[in-house]
């Protein structure tokens, strides 16, 4: 196994389109060769092909997904397009961008038995790799509970586990740290490095860098479908500056301002080598400032508010306020209730306890739809919420059935999120960065006065991520108020002006993101880890 290769030979691919539609490359004559001694950190903007090219490596493309294929893609030897995927699965596994879409058994343990059982190994066999692997990911707790009603964290270490409990010989990951509390991306992030280092290949792609480029011994950009550079890091650490879609650590960038050779590609190792008062004065990082908060009458309440299903406590008494031109983020582990306490403030789920209320009105008895109103949401996981054939009609069926349609806020939404290229294409063919910018669009074209983003950086780049932070001031300037669902804590630190940290259900008081970062109790029980510019410029104690 050792020694199975991935090859491309001008390999191109075009997605399905309308009968009438001009062919559009998403890959562009590729070549490369990937091989089990590479930890391969594939990078570049959203829409340029990543989660396309890993898709030709395990055969689903050409064999799931409709398109112009041409080229050829070989793995271990063999044509994957000529042969199934269940004749390379066990040879190449590979982790979706979104895991709830792999994962269809009825617990977590008949998920990761399954492909060992397609393997045709024995009982005894099966039952020790289940143990070794749920043990390594620390989920043993987790395998008698439903995939489906995990939380996204949760869904992403279990399907990361079946594809291991399969030992194949290279790792294909798609954005796997977009929906990890730092405490699981921590734990990705050693687990990989000592799989490698047992001589298993790594193929990650992935915007945030600062999970991955210190661990990758092999860098590829790609760009419109092309490879752009290819080489290691350290080689091409300068060149990466010129691609603004990239977010590049904060370490590499202080590294480049004081010429660092060879350049330290994380905090931890920046710290090492330079003192704080060394740093770039230009670069050094106050509090964040936000705009102040009209506190009259809030937007939002939640008071007192508690969800028991089956009488066991999801949600614990929690409250909180949302006042209008305010970004608030609600952060945690996985697995602390994020989602729930979203999905009960929707409709989705009917609280057992306490209030919601809306400009002072009571909406607890309201219907889901009633709530659409005036609630705009954006799911972690598009597809949830996908159901119309193109992304136009997905963007405008909303404001229309609420009677909100607006053509000129709808064009400029159009605009805003760069969709123009992808109006005519099925939603569901998008990558998932694009599926996130069709569902912001969507859930922003009925004009709500409250926009809920459930993990609105995964997925995405740079270019975007600095768009969603202007995005958001707009929003505050129209008096809009905003929660924040995310582990992206950098986007918090600049996004919002209160975090309310929710841990086992239960919350605590809303307070300014340095505030609870210097709180080490708080940030400890909850697994979360200080951004980047905390540690370098905010620590007291640093």
């Amino acid at each position: 196994m050792a020694f199975i290769k991935i090859e491309t030979e001008k390999l191109g691919y075009a997605y399905a389109n309308s009968a009438n539609a001009k062919i559009s490359w998403v890959l562009k004559d590729l070549n490369l060769e990937i091989t089990a001694k590479d930890y391969l950190l594939i990078c570049g903007p959203s829409g340029c092909g990543k989660s396309t090219l890993l898709r030709t490596f395990n055969g689903l493309i050409p064999h799931f997904y409709h398109g112009t294929f041409r080229g050829q893609v070989k793995v271990a030897g063999l044509i994957t397009a000529k042969h199934s995927v269940a004749a390379i699965f066990d040879k190449v596994g590979l982790l979706f961008q979104n895991p709830e879409t792999q994962l269809f058994n009825s617990t977590v343990a008949k998920e990761i038995i399954f492909g060992l059982e397609s393997l045709g190994l024995s009982r005894k066999k099966i039952k020790a790799r289940l143990e070794d692997t749920t043990k390594q990911l620390a989920i043993t707790n987790l395998l008698s509970k439903i995939p489906q009603k995990l939380s996204g964290g949760q869904q992403q270490l279990v399907a990361l586990a079946v594809i291991l409990a399969l030992k194949p010989a290279i790792i294909l990951l798609d954005e796997p740290y977009s929906n990890l509390d730092p405490a699981n991306a921590d734990k990705l992030r050693n687990l990989l490095k000592s799989i490698h280092q047992q001589g298993t290949g790594i193929v990650i792609c992935e915007h945030r860098l600062a999970c991955t480029l210190p661990d990758a011994t092999r860098l590829m950009l790609l760009h419109q479908g092309k490879i752009e550079q290819d080489g290691s890091p350290q080689k091409l650490i300068n060149s990466l500056f010129s691609f603004h879609a990239l977010e590049l650590p904060l370490a590499v960038k202080v590294a480049r301002k004081l010429k660092l050779n060879p350049a330290p590609l994380d905090t931890a190792s920046l710290q090492k080598i330079i003192s704080r008062n060394k740093l770039p004065i230009e670069l050094r990082t106050i509090p964040p400032s936000h705009d102040p908060v009209k506190k009259a009458r809030p937007l939002l309440e939640v008071k007192g508010l508690s969800f028991l299903p089956k009488k066991k406590a999801v949600l614990k008494d929690i409250s909180f306020k949302l006042f209008a031109g305010e970004c608030m983020a609600i952060v945690g582990p996985n697995g602390a209730g994020k989602t729930t306490l979203i999905k009960n403030i929707m409709g989705l789920n009917r609280s057992h306890k306490g209030r919601i209320q809306i400009k002072g009105q009571d909406i607890n008895e309201q219907k889901v739809s009633q709530r659409a109103g005036q609630i705009g949401i954006a799911f972690q996981n598009p597809d949830n919420q996908f159901f119309k054939l193109t992304v136009k009609e997905e963007i405008e069926v909303g404001a229309k059935i609420l009677n909100r349609f607006d053509k000129k806020w709808i064009a400029w939404l159009i605009n805003l999120f760069c969709l123009h290229p992808l109006l005519e294409r099925s939603p569901f063919t998008l990558s998932g960065g694009e599926k996130k910018r069709v569902a912001f669009a969507a859930a922003l074209a009925a004009k709500p006065i409250i926009f809920i983003m459930d993990e609105p950086t995964a997925g995405q780049d740079a270019f975007f991520r600095h768009s969603l932070i202007k995005l958001i001031k707009q929003l505050k300037s129209l008096e809009l108020g905003i929660l924040l669902i995310t582990h992206d804590l950098a986007f918090a630190e600049s996004s919002a002006g209160r975090w309310l940290v929710l841990n086992n259900g239960q919350a605590a008081f809303p307070g300014d993101p340095w505030q609870i970062m210097e709180n080490k109790k708080i940030m400890g029980q909850a697994g979360l880890k200080a951004t980047d510019s905390f540690q370098l410029f905010g620590n007291k104690n640093a």
